[in-house]
Formats: structure tokens, C-alpha cells, sequence
């Protein structure tokens, strides 16, 4: 798996048929599968006393993100300036001016709306797609859902909660964890 410019965005070429362009495909299933949002970073704090805040981001660089003008925040849409620095980045977001509207802003989701990202190659979709579907092992039994897709620097993760209720990171690879029919095939032997 290699990641793409957008946050949430993965390449998979081992099963196209699992692809799908602009829109997700019907059959694939996740609870944010038909999110009319995408979440590219978090407010992490903020930065400075003139309302500029720190980015947690999810997204691929600061780059893809200063490419959109406008960026819903905390739920409301603002006109934003991004910039890249040592730590990652920082925004500067209309209407917040001083560091205690900054702060306030601590936590909240920094998302575009699904139709402002690049449209989709073959092969390719968005780990928030991912959220919510079922995760099945080799047999076809039931051992749980994706709650979250975690990236620590090694490549991607699949947060799964178990139907026993405790979680688990499983690695997205070909052979151990597997994209088929809008489902998750997991090999147990990484489950235990």
C-alpha cells in the first residue's frame, strides 16, 4: 500500500475491482462510506497570541492541504491559510484572531467536503471509506469491524475492534489483511 497526496487516501492494486472514482460505490458498506466530509488534519493547539494554531495532520503533506481555500473547521466552514513548518503545520483561519479563539479550537476536525478531493484512480480509495466495515476471517466468521486506519511511519494499520470487545492493529498487506467485496479478510494468525 502506498499513501497518495490526500489525507485518508490509499492505492491498492492486488483487487481493482474494489476501486471506485469520485463517489464510493454502493457495495462498499462502511458507516463513513457516504461521508459528505473528509477529515484532513486536527487543530492541535494554539500557535502564537494572533489566532494562528497548530495542524495534527492526516493528510500527506501540508501542501495538499493549503490547496484548498476554504476548509470546514470545528463543523464551520472558514477561508484558511496553510503553511508547512519543522513540526508539520499551521493555520491561520478566518474570523480567529487571538489566542483564546485559537485554543477553543483545540480538537476540532479540519475536513473538506468528499467532491473538493482529486477525483480517484483505479485501485485507489479513501481509508475513511474503510471505517465501520466488517472484518471476517479466512472461513468467513465474523471477528469484528475497522474503527480506524493508523499510519505510525511502517505503513498502514487496521484498528479492529473484536467482537470480544478488545482492539486490535492488524497491518493492511496483501495476505494479512485483505479489501474483498466491500469486507475485510483478516489471517488469523494475527488476530490471536
Amino acid at each position: 500500500m502506498r499513501s497518495m497526496v490526500e489525507g485518508f487516501l490509499a492505492a491498492r492494486s492486488k483487487n481493482p475491482s474494489t476501486a471506485f472514482g469520485g463517489s464510493p460505490p454502493h457495495e462498499l458498506v462502511g458507516r463513513n462510506a457516504l461521508a459528505e466530509r473528509v477529515a484532513l488534519a486536527a487543530v492541535a493547539g494554539a500557535h502564537g497570541v494572533r489566532g494562528e494554531v497548530r495542524l495534527k495532520l492526516f493528510a500527506e503533506s501540508a501542501e495538499s492541504l493549503a490547496r484548498h481555500p476554504r476548509l470546514i473547521v470545528g463543523g464551520v466552514e472558514r477561508a484558511a491559510t496553510i503553511r508547512a513548518d519543522a513540526k508539520g503545520a499551521t493555520a491561520r483561519f478566518a474570523g480567529i484572531d487571538d489566542r483564546s479563539a485559537a485554543e477553543a479550537l483545540r480538537g476540532a476536525l479540519v475536513e473538506v467536503k468528499r467532491d473538493a478531493l482529486p477525483p480517484l484512480e483505479e485501485g485507489e480509495y479513501y481509508h475513511a471509506d474503510l471505517i465501520g466495515l466488517t472484518c471476517f476471517d479466512q472461513a468467513g466468521e465474523t471477528v469484528g469491524s475497522v474503527v480506524g486506519v493508523e499510519n505510525f511511519g511502517a505503513g498502514d494499520l487496521l484498528d479492529i475492534e473484536l467482537v470480544s470487545g478488545k482492539r486490535a492493529l492488524i497491518p493492511f498487506r496483501d495476505g494479512i489483511a485483505d479489501l474483498v467485496d466491500a469486507r475485510i479478510v483478516l489471517d488469523p494468525a494475527f488476530l490471536a
